[in-house]
């Protein structure tokens, strides 16, 4: 599990084909990976990945066909937000994020208003229903406050702190950005299902 807040950005520096995978070799920036252990996961962009081989500045990750045909953004060498997996003992800044993205989102807006920016991303409307205006909603593993929302687009507004710690200050508009939806609403959902099909 992580939090949503994103402790550095890193660097993909390498891209290795395994058949229809690839491995990736991160190099971690800031991010200490003292106490990081083979096996153990690291947030890459929102996308929960397993540390296959550790260095004191990089580390190494496999990444399936089948994450890379429902994520976007760890195919290339670019800046990606990282974060490792949280403890128990941890205070949750953010909100609960599993790493197992629900959607990939394209942004559609993205300019300033005062200090801060506005940032409006259209979602897949098969995820929009789980979207909810004062709800949390992850973006390239970032943990961001859903603002408004109209049919399937939502804004989120970013302040300084944060398009400075992020990658998301490199967006654009038709940007591709990773998207997982609060896991409550998802528990909601299943348990209305189940109320509605157990009367």
């Amino acid at each position: 599990m992580f939090t949503g807040i994103i402790q550095t950005v890193g660097q993909i520096e390498h891209i290795t084909p395994i058949g229809g995978d690839i491995k990736l070799r991160i190099e971690c920036n800031t991010l200490s990976v003292d106490d990081v252990n083979l096996g153990d996961s690291i947030a890459v962009n929102g996308v929960c990945l397993t540390v296959i081989h550790l260095e004191h500045t990089h580390f190494e990750a496999h990444v399936s066909c089948e994450t890379l045909s429902v994520t976007t953004g760890l195919n290339s060498l670019h800046p990606v937000n990282l974060e490792k997996a949280m403890r128990l003992s941890d205070r949750l800044g953010g909100h609960l994020v599993s790493g197992h993205v629900d959607g990939v989102g394209e942004v559609v807006r993205f300019d300033s208003r005062g200090d801060c920016w506005r940032l409006d991303i259209c979602a897949p409307h098969t995820i929009s229903k789980y979207i909810a205006v004062k709800g949390s909603i992850c973006v390239d593993g970032v943990s961001l406050t859903v603002n408004t929302i109209e049919k399937d687009t939502f804004s989120v507004n970013l302040i300084p702190h944060t398009l400075a710690n992020t990658k998301l200050q490199f967006l654009k508009p038709s940007s591709r950005v990773n998207l997982e939806v609060d896991q409550i609403a998802r528990y909601v959902e299943r348990m209305t299902e189940w109320a509605t099909d157990n009367h």
